[in-house]
């Protein structure tokens, strides 16, 4: 019974100390708990304060050590933004907290506004060390050659900027449209690449409205002056029912349609004009060269012009015209190249220096009536029919059999079905039987493929 008394009491003692034990520990854990003894913004230029995490460390609501911390944004997620190569996960640090501990955070915004919030910063207050770095977000490039220019497609999609977006936190447009500055001069003052897209930027003035200087993509410029006034004026572009754009053109200086003077302001009515000057004829010549057909007719094409403000970029749809077959006329030019030569001619009975034997040819050189085609079309064609080297049949020149060997040179550019192609050869008299003195010459089938 003492037995039994003794091991019960000794049990109840072992519990009683296992809780006291707990209770101490869970006592000193709290206690663990760090605080936060300094609160200070950073107050050095904003540049100087753009960083990037390092991949080490998560992003809290407070101080992770700090008692009510929440994650904002995890290691995992933190390490995909340390890798990203997009400034938009670049972070602006923008205050500081110190803890009794010692530990530095930084209270960071990410570029882009998606994550904010605390990041472990080493135990220094003036380095940023531990889960982020100092970042250069952009780099100093060369100026181009000719640093006047103009936009080049004026409207909202590559505007200016107080810096080049997300490089700096919450840089901002300069102007949201700039079809009002279309035709304004430009001067590039200063250039810069994107760290981490590598996309080229220039800062562009504008003498005569210095309120829109700023930061532009460089492809959104061109060095030809645009003509286009919004104020006026009213962007075409030509398209295909699949979407592809054919062409681009203006209708310009378009009268207002309540008061049959030109429109003076961005988004006036100018349907009624834009709809008397598209013609057929007017869409005929902006089309030229292309193989493709405009009509104002179109139910959709009127619609657009009836329905156009003055700024505005309407979309007038256009037709491939029909295939149209060339033939083509071949040249023996001499060595000095001046194109100045002897036609040569279809080889049927006599043979002689001009007197070409083609091989069958079973397809046309064509293409959409009235488009152009260029001298490397004309050469592809060619190519692919065996005509780059061309033989006559052999002839006799005094007591000595000899052939002609013409080499194609060069062609000329052109339009399908206006006026036959021209290919340019320069020839070399060869002794002996010709290659084409055993096959079978042009037929007159042959004659619809040749000039």
């Amino acid at each position: 019974m003492q037995s039994r008394l003794a091991k019960t009491l000794y049990l109840g003692l072992a519990a009683l100390s296992l809780g006291a034990v707990a209770s101490v520990s869970t006592t000193a854990s709290a206690k663990s708990k760090a605080k936060v003894v300094s609160t200070k913004p950073l107050k050095t230029a904003p540049e100087t304060r753009n960083v990037q995490v390092t991949g080490t460390n998560a992003i809290y609501s407070k101080p992770g050590t700090v008692k009510g911390a929440k994650i904002v944004a995890s290691k995992k997620t933190v390490k995909k933004l340390a890798n990203s190569k997009k400034s938009a996960d670049y972070f602006r640090a923008y205050s500081m907290q110190v803890t009794n501990k010692g530990s530095v955070y930084y209270k960071v915004v990410a570029m882009n506004g998606k994550h904010r919030g605390y990041i472990y910063g080493g135990k220094k207050d003036t380095v940023f060390a531990g889960g982020i770095k100092s970042a250069t977000t952009t780099q100093t490039a060369n100026l181009s050659a000719n640093t006047t220019v103009y936009f080049a497609k004026p409207g909202k999609t590559n505007v200016t900027w107080s810096a080049p977006k997300y490089t700096q936190y919450k840089a901002s447009k300069q102007a949201a449209n700039t079809l009002p500055f279309a035709k304004d001069t430009l001067t590039v003052t200063k250039a810069e690449t994107k760290t981490r897209e590598g996309s080229l930027y220039y800062y562009v003035e504008d003498a005569a409205h210095p309120s829109i200087n700023g930061w532009i993509y460089s492809g959104a410029l061109t060095t030809t002056q645009n003509t286009f006034d919004a104020k006026s004026d009213v962007k075409v572009n030509f398209q295909t029912t699949s979407g592809a754009i054919v062409k681009s053109t203006t209708l310009a200086g378009l009268k207002a349609n309540d008061g049959g003077k030109v429109a003076t302001k961005v988004g006036t009515a100018v349907g009624t004009d834009a709809a008397n000057q598209a013609t057929d004829a007017w869409g005929a010549a902006a089309l030229a060269g292309t193989g493709y057909a405009y009509k104002r007719s179109d139910s959709m094409n009127n619609a657009a012009l009836t329905a156009a403000k003055s700024g505005d970029t309407i979309t007038l749809y256009v037709t491939q015209n029909v295939a149209q077959s060339t033939k083509i006329n071949f040249y023996a030019v001499t060595n000095d190249l001046s194109q100045q030569g002897k036609q040569l001619k279809a080889y049927t009975k006599s043979a002689s220096a001009t007197t070409v034997a083609f091989p069958a040819l079973t397809n046309m050189f064509a293409g959409a009536k009235d488009s152009t085609y260029t001298a490397n079309d004309v050469q592809a064609y060619l190519t692919a029919n065996n005509l780059t080297t061309l033989y006559t049949p052999s002839y006799t020149v005094g007591n000595d059999k000899v052939y002609m060997k013409y080499t194609f040179n060069s062609a000329l550019n052109g339009i399908y079905g206006s006026t036959n192609a021209k290919a340019f050869y320069t020839g070399t008299q060869e002794n002996g039987a010709s290659p084409v003195d055993t096959i079978a010459t042009t037929t007159s089938a042959n004659q619809d493929y040749v000039g």
